[in-house]
């Protein structure tokens, strides 16, 4: 029987842990700008060298606040090299993540002290700095959750025209793929940004690492507040160990709990106001821990907690929720704000005093829809083969975020397919010198493609016919030469062709001319028999004539 026991709790524990193990969440952190790998005191993070990530330039760096890691370079973006400029990573396993950028300042005295730009993450805009941001520990990093579905992640930064913006480092540390479940809207549709993320009564800054935390959690920053005011509150703190606290999904440090505010006689309602971005949806979860030793049980100590001024959580007792003493609760609720500011109240009920461990706050990202990506590969092999100037940028997506789209390109969102879409190029008068890809053929949606007034040399590509919904094609003042392509002719929609001052030769495709009878502009430029011949009409009606000369080019 002894013998039967032993067994049993061998096959027990040996099945606990192998349900248990788990192995550990892909990390990727990368020094930008640096030629090597590097190691950072005081945990000997390990961050990978930039190479073959974007363009920009690397550049030695000054780091704006004590938090930021203390690498020594940084890669820049100046505006000769595009508006849009993004770190594109692959082999990075389907997975949610936290997605950390920290800024940084150019070591030169000639550069702006404090760019400001704007920043994405899959097409998603989810930071926009603003003046004064490096005087303030928690504005020198954008960090945000987000499914990572492809086996790539994104992150572009912005021009807004206020300086070259700037990187020092990037992290993509995964987490639990249920972390900071708030709810039904909750999903692969939804990025959490970030906004402030506060622990109570302690002055020292925290990172997860430094709390010893779990990896699954992310390496949170937790910046400090010892007070929330002169006489309003007082701080707590223990050494002793608390319950509850690293457990899945979101694994916080158990450290985050052994420090508190508790309020006072003289201000028994313990409150905080932060600044917000107006009109948006924000998801709030605070931490609670009895640490006060002057509680000893559940009744002690009830409070409300109030947002604005409404209240969302009645009767809290820490004590009576969570457990016991010394064991964690946190609670999630989600608020719809109009203003601009975020006022957090804990109102005394039974006792006087209210108590708080820790404050996040994020704001809730509807991630944007991306362009189809047949669509993108198109756009980018016409990038390649035009040789699209630097300052087009054309990095990224080209049609999110919708604040910044590439230039030229005009894109359409298709409700049913849940996409955007390209239906017009303007790439008229650039000095593009490149040819025409075949590629081209997969913008299915174009209308409108004008690329008129540039050297572009080489054929008109065959495949340009299967684009049937183009209704303007202005490849005029060109270096084009061969033949017009007879797949032109299935260009059903098409309203206005031109074609002129380019080196063209041959027929011009009978279907096309019979066809182009109907209403259309048309004007071509032909070489036939060492003769130019100039085809044009504006017709009303079908009795016009479209040939010149005694051999008509058109039947």
């Amino acid at each position: 029987m002894l013998r039967f026991t032993l067994l049993w709790l061998l096959v027990f524990f040996l099945s606990l842990s192998s349900s248990s193990a788990r192995p550990a969440p892909f990390a990727m952190r990368i020094s930008c700008g640096a030629r090597e790998n590097v190691q950072t005191p005081p945990t000997y993070a390990r961050w990978y060298k930039d190479f073959a990530y974007t363009g920009g330039i690397p550049a030695n760096a000054t780091l704006p606040s004590f938090i930021t890691p203390p690498l020594k370079s940084l890669r820049y973006f100046p505006l000769s090299e595009g508006p849009e400029n993004c770190y594109n990573i692959d082999r990075v396993p389907k997975g949610h993540y936290s997605v950390r950028i920290f800024f940084g300042l150019v070591a030169q005295p000639e550069f702006d002290n404090e760019p400001l730009f704007d920043v994405s993450v899959e097409g998603t805009l989810i930071h926009s700095l603003n003046s004064g941001w490096t005087s303030h520990d928690d504005q020198v990093f954008a960090e945000a959750l987000v499914f990572l579905l492809d086996g790539t992640v994104s992150i572009c930064f912005h021009s807004t025209g206020h300086g070259d913006p700037a990187i020092i480092s990037i992290e993509i540390l995964q987490v639990d793929d249920k972390a900071y479940f708030f709810g039904p809207e909750w999903g692969k549709g939804v990025i959490l940004k970030t906004t402030s993320r506060l622990t109570c009564g302690t002055s020292k800054p925290k990172f997860d690492e430094d709390y010893s935390g779990d990896h699954w959690g992310g390496d949170r920053f937790w910046n400090p507040i010892r007070t929330f005011g002169q006489n309003a509150d007082e701080p707590r703190s223990t050494e002793s160990s608390i319950k509850q606290a690293s457990v899945a999904p979101n694994f916080y440090p158990e450290a985050l709990y052994q420090s508190a505010i508790v309020s006072t006689d003289s201000q028994p309602d313990l409150a905080y106001t932060m600044d917000v971005d107006p009109n948006k949806n924000y998801s709030l979860w605070l931490h609670f821990a009895e640490i006060d030793a002057t509680i000893t049980g559940a009744g002690q100590r009830v409070f409300d907690v109030l947002i604005n001024g409404d209240t969302v959580f009645q009767d809290i007792d820490v004590v009576e929720m969570s457990g016991d003493r010394y064991t964690a609760l946190v609670l999630n609720t989600t608020v719809a704000l109009s203003g601009r500011t975020l006022t957090i109240t804990l109102r005394p009920k039974n006792g006087n005093h209210a108590i708080l461990n820790a404050i996040e706050v994020f704001e809730i990202i509807a991630a944007e829809f991306q362009t189809l990506p047949e669509e993108v590969r198109a756009l980018q092999a016409l990038k390649k083969a035009l040789g699209l100037p630097n300052r087009f940028g054309w990095n990224g997506d080209p049609c999110v975020p919708k604040e910044h789209p590439w230039s030229g390109a005009d894109c359409h969102f298709d409700n049913s397919g849940s996409n955007w879409f390209i239906d017009g190029l303007g790439l008229d008068n650039q000095g593009l010198r490149g040819f025409l890809p075949n590629e081209i053929s997969q913008l299915h949606h174009l209308q409108n493609l004008n690329l008129s007034g540039n050297s572009i040399h080489g054929t008109i590509p065959s495949s340009l016919g299967t684009v049937t919904s183009l209704e303007i094609l202005d490849l005029s003042y060109n270096f084009l030469n061969g033949s017009i392509p007879e797949s032109l002719g299935q260009l059903t929609a098409l309203r206005r062709l031109n074609l002129n001052s380019n080196s063209l030769s041959g027929r011009v495709p009978a279907a096309l001319g019979g066809r182009l009878l109907n209403g259309a502009s048309f004007n071509v430029l032909v070489e036939k028999a060492a003769e130019y011949t100039s085809i044009k009409a504006d017709c009303s009606s079908k009795r016009c004539s479209l040939c010149k000369g005694k051999d008509p080019l058109v039947a």
